[in-house]
């Protein structure tokens, strides 16, 4: 305590807790008490484990500005991402899965949810099949398949069959986080913002280039570290030469 201050201005312990004023109450709405329920379930009975890696994002850039071009529609960084992601499935199929009483189920379509934000929470509709489509296929399906979503009209059956979750916050400036696994699957993959950062170019100086970075959510019961990291590994090999993709 400085000689200058006064024991007095110390402030006396309250006898009663600090008030608080309500300004508002919200019930939950029947869609915001099952997204409360599911992710209840998930965190109850997946062993959650995150991994992430940091990748260059330059040629999925390019590739984006390419592919828009050549098929005439607006294809995103999370089309491409889809595709990348299919391509990946394909070397780690234990992901590709649901796990439910004790059994867990590997199967062949890469049926992928793709997180929308709506007003009442969130929802992911699931692309059926990205395996078998094009990339100009993927980027008109899932453009469509969201803004139906965003104007509530969808069904049940659009959000069912999912295999895997993609959720990209990136859009939104996030630079990281922990995705959680949409139960029965096994993981997610969650997608954070492009940053630029600073990197050697090799010869004793520095480059800047754009980086994205893929935080993996998986069910530790399932899938280990070391597969995730491999996953991580392959997505990695798939964005660099996603130029290759945009066919």
């Amino acid at each position: 305590m400085s000689p200058d201050s006064d024991e007095s201005d110390d402030p006396a312990p309250r006898s009663e807790p600090a008030p608080r004023t309500v300004a508002a109450e919200h019930s939950l709405d029947p869609m915001r008490r099952t997204i409360a329920k599911r992710l209840h379930e998930s965190y109850s009975e997946a062993v959650h484990v995150t991994a992430s890696r940091e990748v260059d994002a330059e040629g999925l850039l390019a590739a984006r500005e390419a592919a828009t071009e050549r098929h005439e529609v607006d294809v995103t960084v999370t089309d491409l991402l889809l595709s990348a992601l299919s391509a990946t499935l394909d070397e780690h199929p234990g992901f590709n899965a649901t796990f439910e009483d004790d059994v867990h189920t590997v199967y062949e379509e890469h049926n992928v949810g793709v997180a929308v934000d709506v007003d009442a929470g969130l929802l992911t509709p699931v692309l059926a099949d990205v395996g078998e489509k094009s990339l100009a296929q993927i980027a008109t399906e899932r453009a469509s398949l969201t803004e139906r979503v965003r104007a509530g009209d969808y069904s049940m059956s659009d959000l069912r069959g999912g295999t895997f979750t993609l959720s990209n916050l990136g859009p939104l400036g996030v630079d990281a986080f922990t995705p959680i696994i949409n139960p029965p699957e096994v993981a997610i993959l969650g997608v954070d913002r492009i940053r630029e950062r600073a990197v050697s170019d090799g010869d004793g100086g520095v480059a800047f280039r754009r980086e994205i970075r893929f935080d993996l959510s998986f069910d530790h019961r399932v899938v280990d570290g070391a597969d995730a990291g491999r996953f991580l590994s392959t997505l990695a090999e798939e964005v660099d030469g996603i130029e290759a993709r945009t066919d």
